[in-house]
C-alpha cells in the first residue's frame, strides 16, 4: 500500500524540479520529520517538510522557491509553500541552541540529515515511490512507544531535553534510560541553563497544550530540568498541605492533578498556565508553618510575575494568572462569602471590565478544586454561585445612579452599594 505522503500530488510536487535542469550531481527529495513520524502513528497530518539530496541554494532559488531560512538554507515551495531544506550537518561550536555551524551541500546524504535529528521517531523519511527510509529504528521505537536519542550529537542542542518531554506528553511514550541518562548530563554540565526564554515557552506551552501535561513537568523534573528552567514549580514538590483540605498533601502532586484536570475538560491556554502558577506562593512558606499557608495568594504575585518576566509569557497567559492567584481562595469560599466580599471578587477579576475572563478565571478554579486526590468528579457549585453574583452585580444601571446622584463624589459608594444589595438578593 502507498504512503499518503506518496499520493499522485506529492509526485507532482517532486516533479516540479525537473532532473534535467541540474547540473549532473542526482537530486532526490524526501518527506521528512513530524509528517512522516504522524503517518505511522495514524496521527491526521499536518505541515509535511522536505529534504532536499543533491542541490545547491542558487539551484532552488533558479527554480522559484524562495529562501526563508535565516542559519540553515530553507525554501517555500512556490506553489504550495512546504518547506523543502537542503540536506545538511550541523556541528557544535558554542553553547545553546543556537551554538552550531551548519554545512549543506550536494555531497551531504540523507542519512547524514537525519543522523543530527533528536529522536529515532523524528529520523525516517519517506522516498517518492512511498518507500520507508528508517536507518536508527524510528519505526522500531514507535511500536514499542519509545523515545530514543539517535545519537550521543544529542547533548549538544539543550532544546532537545524540553522536546523530549514534550513529545512524552503529546505521545505517552516512555523515554529510553539512556536518553534520559543523556538529558541529566545536560542538566548537569549546565547545558540547559543557556536555552533562550522564547524557545522554553514554545515547548512548556506546547506541553501544556497536550493530553497528558503532567508527563512533560514529571520528565522535566526527573531529568533535574525543571529545577533549572522553572524553579518556581519545582519548588511546590515535596510541600506539604493540610490534609483535610489536601488529600494529596504534597503540592506539587496537587498541581499536576489540576493540570490533568484541565487537561481532560480540553482547557485553553491561558487557564492551564493559570492552573500551573496558582499556587507558587507555597514554596515560599517557612517550614515551621507547614502544612498551613497563610497568605500564599499574595506570594504567587511577585513569582508568576518574575517567571512571566523571564519566559516572556503572553499577557493573557500573565494576566489570568495573577487574578487566579489572587482570588481563587475566595471562589472556593463562594458559598459563604458575604455580598460585599463576592463584589470584591468580582472586582479583582475584573469582571464587568471583561465578563468573559470571569468565566476562564471559574474554569481555572474548578481544575483546582477538582485536584484532589478522590474528589476529581466532586460538583463545584461554587462556580455557578459567583456566575449568579456577577450577573446580578452587572445588571445594576450604573449610568441610571450616577445621574440621580448630585454630588459625584458619591457615585462610586452608591454603585457599589447598590451591587451589593443586587448580589444579596439574588444570592439569598
Amino acid at each position: 500500500m502507498s504512503s499518503p505522503l506518496a499520493s499522485a500530488r506529492g509526485r507532482k510536487l517532486h516533479r516540479a524540479i525537473a532532473p534535467s535542469v541540474w547540473r549532473s550531481v542526482p537530486v532526490k527529495i524526501y518527506a521528512v520529520g513530524g509528517a512522516v513520524r504522524d503517518e505511522l502513528l495514524g496521527l491526521p497530518l499536518k505541515d509535511r517538510d522536505y529534504v532536499v539530496v543533491g542541490a545547491t541554494p542558487e539551484e532552488m532559488v533558479r527554480l522559484g522557491y524562495r529562501p526563508v531560512g535565516r542559519d540553515f538554507p530553507v525554501f517555500l515551495h512556490p506553489e504550495t509553500h512546504e518547506e523543502y531544506a537542503l540536506a545538511r550537518t550541523e556541528r557544535k561550536s558554542g553553547r545553546g541552541y543556537r551554538g552550531f555551524q551548519v554545512h549543506a551541500a550536494p555531497d551531504v546524504t540523507l542519512e547524514d540529515d537525519l543522523a543530527r535529528r533528536d529522536l529515532t521517531i523524528n529520523a525516517m523519511a519517506r522516498a517518492p515511490d512511498g518507500a520507508l527510509i528508517d536507518p536508527f529504528g524510528g519505526a522500531a521505537d514507535i511500536a514499542a512507544r519509545i523515545l530514543r536519542h539517535v545519537g550521543p550529537a544529542f547533548v549538544e542542542d539543550p532544546v532537545r531535553v524540553l522536546r523530549v518531554a514534550r513529545f512524552s506528553a503529546r505521545l505517552g511514550f516512555d523515554i529510553a534510560a539512556e536518553t534520559m541518562a543523556l538529558m541529566r548530563r545536560m542538566v548537569d554540565e549546565g547545558e540547559v541553563d543557556h536555552l533562550v526564554a522564547e524557545r522554553v515557552w514554545q515547548e512548556l506551552s506546547a506541553g501544556l497544550m497536550s493530553a497528558r501535561p503532567r508527563w512533560m513537568f514529571e520528565t522535566l523534573r526527573a531529568c533535574g530540568a525543571l529545577a533549572r528552567i522553572v524553579p518556581e514549580v519545582d519548588r511546590l514538590f515535596g510541600v506539604p498541605q493540610p490534609a483535610q483540605h489536601h488529600p494529596e498533601i504534597d503540592t506539587g502532586d496537587h498541581v499536576l492533578r489540576a493540570l490533568d484536570c484541565a487537561a481532560g475538560r480540553d482547557e485553553p491556554l491561558e487557564v492551564r498556565f493559570a492552573v500551573l502558577v496558582h499556587d507558587l506562593g507555597k514554596g515560599l512558606t517557612p517550614p515551621q508553618q507547614w502544612p498551613r499557608h497563610v497568605a500564599h495568594e499574595a506570594r504567587s504575585v511577585p513569582l508568576i510575575e518574575g517567571l512571566c518576566e523571564r519566559l516572556r509569557v503572553p499577557a493573557a497567559c500573565r494576566e489570568l494568572a495573577l487574578i487566579v492567584a489572587r482570588v481563587h481562595t475566595n471562589v472556593h469560599r463562594a458559598l459563604e462569602l458575604k455580598p460585599a466580599t463576592a463584589l470584591k471578587l468580582l472586582e479583582q477579576a475584573d469582571s464587568f471590565r471583561r465578563p468573559e475572563r470571569l468565566e476562564l478565571v471559574l474554569r481555572a478554579c474548578e481544575c483546582d478544586a477538582r485536584g484532589r486526590k478522590g474528589l476529581e468528579r466532586h460538583p463545584y457549585p461554587q462556580a455557578e454561585r459567583v456566575r449568579r453574583a456577577a450577573e446580578a452585580a452587572a445588571a445594576v444601571d450604573a449610568g441610571a445612579i450616577a445621574q440621580a446622584t448630585p454630588d459625584r463624589a458619591q457615585i462610586k459608594d452608591r454603585v457599589r452599594q447598590a451591587r451589593i444589595e443586587a448580589i444579596r438578593s439574588a444570592l439569598g
